[in-house]
């Protein structure tokens, strides 16, 4: 069977049982959020209340994400994944059982997702460095773009949406259930990857020294590697004040914006939320359906930076409808620029560093989160929505052309092509057994 360049990577066994694991994951976060507030509501909690947990897990992803990093570096990934998945089951699943049996209490919800927040920071760093290992390189880009384009259709739209259909039919227990089921789901799909060989400069010294000093002087090493690594340096600090820029004003801001300008409410915004979710799959599978470019590392600044212009509209119109557009081009250019960004770290960083420089990836960007939060309301204030839109807009677009410059990324891309690589024969890669493919990706990559 041939399959259409972005889903490639599924003629690969091995991978769909991953690519299975993802998809349980993903339903079941959507399944939680929505979930937990309604659970959290249903018990005479409020606003306070919801932001105890929701904070919570925050929170605990900030404490695990950097050693969830090194953890990957030294333990299989497979292991970890076995591990995030049944604590979630096994987790979410007392909170289900308090539910449904009348007996939760808000301290319990808000505990389970102070668990959930960090054995979320194990996955992420685990599942990057385990996809080089059973996929070929030029499938990475594709693999990217399907987890891409299915997080904002499962997480932010399947899940919340199934959620919503078994509260309004049962309960909040019943939802919460559901999403302790699909981590048991995924759980049954990691159980039939298979055992692959732990690639990674530091499992030797595993020993010398107490553990947590080792996970230590490994998050040191992370840092000392991204450092004196330009062009990850200059993405990685674009990309954080980019998002301390953007997100904010986006999260806190536009929901004024639509009832200031538009005279809109709820719907409104959640139709513009929909449009951000919805451009982001296109945007992923879009890039996901074509050769990674040459000129990576510029076609990546440009479509998050340039992506960002559409944002002005929030500041200049009074009608919904530029707003909804804007909101897909911008989810578009994001997503479409995290696919290319996902997949550099795992062609480009060694392997013994992956788990690292991932979960550096994304502390960096989670730790500039509340500040954004935090000053996007009285920016808004003191400049007003027009100005402050216009600075989100062209902000990025400087940060970028000087993270170009700075970290030399012509030069860099030009030294070190990603779009030569020669593809496995599909048919012998799809039709080997899973410790077969290993090989073969192995050999590939």
């Amino acid at each position: 069977m041939q399959y259409p360049r972005a889903l490639r990577p599924l003629s690969v066994s091995t991978y769909r049982w991953l690519a299975s694991a993802l998809v349980a994951s993903l339903i079941g976060s959507g399944l939680w959020v929505v979930a937990m507030v309604w659970q959290i509501v249903a018990i005479g909690g409020g606003a306070g209340e919801l932001s105890l947990a929701a904070g919570g897990s925050a929170v605990g992803m900030l404490l695990t994400i950097l050693l969830g990093g090194a953890l990957a570096d030294r333990v299989p990934q497979r292991r970890i994944l076995i591990v995030v998945e049944s604590t979630r089951a096994v987790t979410v699943g007392v909170i289900a059982l308090l539910s449904l049996t009348g007996t939760v209490q808000v301290w319990q919800i808000a505990a389970v997702a102070l668990v959930m927040g960090a054995v979320g920071g194990l996955y992420y760093p685990a599942y990057t460095a385990l996809l080089p290992q059973i996929l070929p390189a030029d499938q990475l880009l594709a693999a990217n773009g399907f987890e891409g384009m299915t997080r904002p259709v499962l997480a932010q739209a399947a899940g919340p949406a199934a959620a919503g259909a078994l509260i309004a039919s049962s309960s909040p227990g019943a939802a919460i259930a559901a999403s302790a089921l699909t981590g048991v789901a995924a759980v049954l799909c990691i159980l039939r990857l298979p055992h692959l060989a732990q690639v990674s400069a530091t499992a030797g010294t595993a020993s010398s020294g107490p553990a947590v000093v080792a996970l230590l002087r490994d998050v040191r090493d992370g840092f000392g590697y991204m450092g004196k690594t330009p062009w990850l340096l200059g993405t990685s600090v674009f990309a954080s004040l980019m998002i301390m820029v953007v997100m904010g004003p986006f999260e806190v801001l536009v929901p004024f914006a639509i009832k200031d300008q538009v005279g809109g409410g709820a719907q409104q915004h959640a139709w513009v939320l929909a449009a951000f979710g919805i451009g982001g799959a296109v945007g992923s599978l879009v890039i996901a359906s074509l050769r990674l470019p040459r000129r990576y590392l510029t076609v990546m600044i440009m479509l998050w930076a340039l992506g960002c212009l559409p944002l002005a509209v929030f500041g200049l119109t009074d009608q919904v409808l530029p707003m909804i557009i804007a909101a897909f081009v911008v989810g578009a250019g994001f997503n479409g620029g995290v696919v290319i960004w996902g997949t550099l770290l795992q062609r480009r960083v060694p392997r013994e560093m992956m788990g690292r420089v991932s979960s550096l990836d994304m502390f960096v960007s989670s730790a500039f989160m509340p500040v954004s939060m935090a000053v996007a309301g009285p920016v808004g204030q003191a400049v007003g929505l027009p100005v402050t839109f216009l600075i989100v807009a062209l902000a990025p677009a400087l940060i970028g052309l000087l993270a170009i410059i700075a970290a030399r990324m012509p030069a860099d891309e030009i030294r070190h092509p990603l779009d030569t690589v020669e593809s496995d024969d599909l048919d012998t890669v799809a039709s080997a057994t899973p410790a077969e493919q290993s090989e073969l990706v192995g050999a590939a990559c």
